[in-house]
């Protein structure tokens, strides 16, 4: 049936993803929620039962996902009636999106937004795959979410949404050329001069928001449980240390601390086009950047109540302690061809909590 769906090239809107589901190439076990399907991504929703594994895994080309359950799980936990899942553990939890894409259909995962902002590190497998977050073109087959809470224990359910998944056909991402000649016409960062090598450069902003001069947040250790599907029900001062600007303008990352901070430049993400984070870049240094990389179309658009969002910086450092100065280069924007302009753009409809933004932490805290 899929091949009766003509879809372009280039990122599925949520009209092609909508088709999709119609056509069988995405098979979700109950329909779709009225807020699941973004302008160029689909939510993807925790099924009936997880596992705590030994170790996160890959099952490789000649092993299915369960093949590896049956080696390393300790327990099967049942999230019909909701469950907490520890910092510091490995969860595989199944989804109630399967797959059966065309030949010439690919897709990609990533956390959302309010995922990575609470540092639950969660990436999508399947049957055979030797790369996480990336399913081939033409896999049929179920899904399943690796979930490793790093800094809040957090409490979750059948339908609580961890993942998006993008959905491609072609070649997609524009050069540096094209990228340059889209940021002349459209301006998608506020720099003078960006660099442009491989994506977009994106610099942190260390120099602080408002009459305080907030630059960012810290982490704190030994919180209370983070209910993933209820925001504003956490008080900001019991999860997290403010951090303020000094003359300095630097900011010392500690090994193993998590912390939210934002970008110096406004991010523009024009209605034909998807961006995403590349989410850790060896050349700037030993710490990851953005768990969560997708932008949708109409991210800080203008015509879409967005102009000048900043892009919200998750950031942990790696081994040593690392020290960051303010418009250091962090992270890099790559831009992708939308196969048609969605018919709502980012901010315009529901779901939509970060469009606009300045300095802001996750949903759930007030």
């Amino acid at each position: 049936m899929t091949d009766m769906v003509a879809l372009k090239d280039g990122i599925q809107s949520a009209d092609a993803i909508m088709r999709l589901a119609e056509a069988g190439a995405i098979r979700p076990e109950t329909p779709f929620a009225s807020d699941q399907v973004q302008p160029a991504s689909l939510d993807l929703r925790l099924g009936q039962r997880a596992y705590r594994v030994r170790a996160s895994f890959l099952p490789g080309r000649n092993h299915t996902v369960q093949d590896r359950l049956d080696q390393l799980s300790f327990h099967e936990i049942d999230l019909s009636r909701g469950a907490i899942l520890e910092t510091g553990s490995v969860y595989i939890a199944e989804l109630q999106e399967e797959l059966a894409l065309p030949g010439d259909l690919s897709a990609a995962a990533n956390p959302k937004s309010s995922t990575g902002r609470i540092d639950v590190f969660t990436r999508v497998i399947t049957d055979q795959s030797q790369e996480f977050d990336t399913i081939g073109a033409g896999y049929h087959g179920r899904l399943y979410a690796e979930i490793s809470p790093r800094t809040f224990p957090v409490l979750v359910r059948t339908g609580t949404r961890l993942s998006q998944l993008r959905l491609r056909k072609g070649e997609v991402r524009l050069s540096d050329a094209e990228l340059l000649a889209l940021h002349q016409r459209e301006r998608v960062v506020t720099s003078a001069e960006p660099s442009i090598q491989d994506g977009v450069a994106v610099s942190v902003d260390l120099a602080g928001f408002g009459p305080d001069n907030l630059i960012g947040y810290r982490a704190k250790r030994h919180t209370g449980l983070v209910d993933v599907d209820k925001p504003g029900s956490c008080r900001i001062a019991d999860f997290w240390e403010p951090l303020y600007a000094d003359a300095s303008r630097t900011l010392i990352l500690d090994p193993g601390q998590f912390y939210i901070l934002a970008s110096k430049e406004a991010v523009h993400v024009p209605p034909d086009y998807a961006a995403e984070m590349v989410p850790f870049d060896p050349l700037v240094g030993e710490f990851r950047v953005h768990y969560a990389g997708f932008f949708d179309p109409g991210f800080g658009h203008a015509g879409a109540g967005g102009e000048g969002a900043r892009a919200v910086l998750e950031v942990r450092s790696r081994d040593v302690p690392f020290i960051l100065e303010d418009g250091q280069i962090v992270g890099r924007l790559v831009y992708e061809r939308m196969a048609e302009r969605p018919k709502v753009l980012y901010g315009a409809g529901a779901g939509s909590n970060y469009q606009a933004q300045g300095l802001k932490l996750s949903k759930h805290f007030r």
